[in-house]
């Protein structure tokens, strides 16, 4: 037992040298790529064969470049992006002159990992036989239905569940289920009505919705209220409250990646609640719309009732005033920010004001605008939308609108309406899908 004793000993003592000798060494890697093209805030984790000397943000580079943030204690190297990446796209990640927390040499501890290409889902409505939604590559060669009903109204996607708005009986039936259309079930709702404004909260497992009852009166019933609840069922409908009454929403949006939620309530008060924290309803003053909120930076663009557009800070209050891009192509009808910039829908207008035609322009940080989509007087742009890195784009057109019904849905919408897919980086269209609502969009067009 002795003879086996010294051994061990011997042995270790051999593998402690080798370690100094050599630095720190990367054992094991955790990344998950397809949920990194999806949602920000996923991870690289890297663990060394020893503890290591404290690690600083300055040691550590991301190929190609994305905003990260830091945390490494003992062993391990966690690195936090705090924007989606890329699909299909190699990163490579480096960490420079790490040593082991006992001294000698340091050695670079390098990565790498390619993610996956994007597939997004697309609503398709027919107006002769069952609406479908369906999941595509971004080639649209490889659609495949994952949910069929006679009226869909609206939908939103998580990275693991579809949550799907149908009407049915002449009211409305919310539906979870995982993204191929499995194990359906239906959330319970405040009551017998009709459900619209879908949105998820991927971070805080939640679904909100405008929510009016079927039965509705000047004295009786509740009229566009926000409802919040979580997407596993196992919570009741929240009803979204200001000053202890029930609120009518106007407009809102979840803050991404948190619970919380921004709205507009017909008085025109613009308001933040969490629903991870009772901190309650924090007052942000008057606004006629909420453009969109940035991934990542907790900044809102609002209008306010003035007509100016300002970026608000949603941490601490504060504002300042959107800045014109250059060139300058006026008034935007929506303003969507993704990372990088943001995508502003415009139109031109003639001397009686009638439209003479609409543009989505994309303006990067810098305000530098650059035309992505035109179209002529006879068609309409209904929405853009960015994909989670701003890597894409997704505009919806409705084309030939004399010619171009709405249909009677409760989100009246063109029959006829085609999803331009975009790629940001080069300004090149890839394909023109059938279908609307792309799942990069974090709310349904607006009619």
């Amino acid at each position: 037992m002795g003879a086996v004793l010294g051994i061990l000993v011997l042995v270790g003592a051999g593998l402690g040298v080798v370690s100094l000798t050599q630095g720190p060494r990367i054992t094991e890697v955790q990344v998950d790529p397809a949920h990194a093209i999806e949602s920000s805030g996923s991870r690289v984790i890297l663990t060394a064969n020893q503890s290591l000397a404290a690690i600083d943000e300055s040691q550590v580079s991301v190929e190609p470049a994305v905003p990260f943030t830091l945390d490494a204690a003992g062993r391990g190297v966690g690195i936090r992006f705090t924007v989606p990446l890329d699909d299909d796209t190699e990163y490579t990640v480096k960490v420079a002159d790490a040593t082991g927390a006992g001294g000698g040499p340091s050695t670079t501890l390098e990565t790498s990992f390619t993610t996956p290409q994007s597939s997004i889902f697309l609503l398709r409505r027919d107006a002769d036989g069952d609406d479908k939604i369906f999941r595509t590559d971004l080639t649209g060669e490889k659609a495949v239905p994952v949910f069929s009903a006679d009226k869909i109204n609206d939908f939103r996607s998580t990275s693991t569940q579809l949550v799907v708005s149908v009407e049915e009986d002449d009211s409305s039936r919310l539906i979870v289920m995982k993204r191929d259309g499995t194990d359906q079930r239906d959330l319970p709702l405040p009551g017998d009505g009709y459900v619209g404004a879908i949105q998820v909260s991927e971070r805080g497992g939640f679904v909100g919705y405008s929510y009016s009852d079927k039965e509705l009166s000047d004295t009786e019933g509740r009229a566009s209220v926000l409802v919040t609840q979580s997407l596993s069922g196992d919570d009741e409908p929240v009803v979204t409250e200001v000053g202890g009454k029930e609120a009518n929403i106007f407009v809102w949006q979840f803050v991404p990646d948190s619970a919380a939620v921004l709205f507009i309530d017909f008085d025109g008060a613009l308001s933040l609640v969490d629903r991870s924290t009772d901190a309650g309803v924090q007052s942000l003053g008057l606004a006629t719309t909420i453009q969109g909120i940035s991934r990542g930076t907790y900044t809102a663009i609002v209008e306010r009732l003035d007509g100016s557009v300002v970026e608000l800070n949603l941490a601490d209050g504060s504002e300042q005033p959107l800045a014109a891009s250059t060139p300058d192509y006026g008034s935007a009808m929506t303003i969507t920010p993704y990372p990088g910039g943001t995508l502003r829908h415009v139109v031109a207008r003639d001397a009686t004001g009638l439209p003479q035609g609409q543009a989505i322009i994309t303006v990067d940080d810098e305000g530098t605008a650059t035309p992505l989509v035109e179209v002529g007087p006879a068609d309409s742009i209904l929405q853009a939308c960015a994909s989670p890195s701003g890597q894409y784009a997704a505009v919806v057109i409705s084309p030939d609108m004399t010619n171009n019904p709405y249909d009677r849905m409760l989100l009246p919408l063109p029959e006829n309406m085609e999803t331009h897919l975009i790629d940001l980086r080069t300004g090149d269209e890839m394909v023109a899908l059938t279908g609307f609502d792309a799942s990069w969009c974090q709310t349904a067009p607006q009619f």
